[in-house]
């Protein structure tokens, strides 16, 4: 089932595509991005995204712009019902039908209360079933994930 993010295309070349580990490097910085942003954000009771949601999709790899058109589409409603929209990133070396996007809310109530909006939202409805029609997502995986203390953000050493 089709929840908030889609399709991917095939590159045709190594350079299209992501490693693994590049890949999980990437996301790993994004999800700190999304753990550093301003107060402002999220309002003054809780000035820290506390939770975020990275979703791993399974797509069609022919069908990459496809996907990336759905993925833009979010860019647009997924903070008009309450998100924090990280990103979501496509494949771009390695494995051609992985994508990924994170979201990060300030709470598990945050996350609950976008869901009601996204659900109500008609571009959202309507972003669902072109995803769904073109069959763009062949499985999808969500997980919340939190910050280690002591880990977020911590910059390389300098070299001796």
């Amino acid at each position: 089932m089709i929840d908030e993010h889609d399709q991917v295309e095939p590159t045709g070349t190594a350079s299209r595509m992501t490693s693994r580990r590049n890949a999980i490097k990437n996301l790993g910085s994004a999800a700190a991005l999304a753990m550093a942003a301003p107060a402002a954000t999220f309002g003054t009771e809780n000035p820290r995204m506390t939770l975020t949601c990275f979703i791993r999709y399974e797509i069609d790899p022919f069908q990459l712009d496809a996907f990336k058109q759905y993925a833009e589409n979010w860019g647009r409603i997924i903070p008009r019902c309450g998100g924090h929209l990280v990103g979501y990133f496509l494949p771009d070396e390695g494995t051609n039908n992985v994508a990924w996007g994170l979201i990060a809310f300030e709470s598990l109530a945050a996350y609950e209360r976008y869901r009601v909006r996204l659900r109500a939202d008609a571009a959202g409805k309507a972003n669902f079933a072109a995803a769904q029609s073109k069959r763009l997502i062949l499985r999808e995986e969500r997980s919340f994930v939190r910050i280690v203390d002591g880990t977020f953000a911590v910059p390389p050493l300098a070299a001796p």
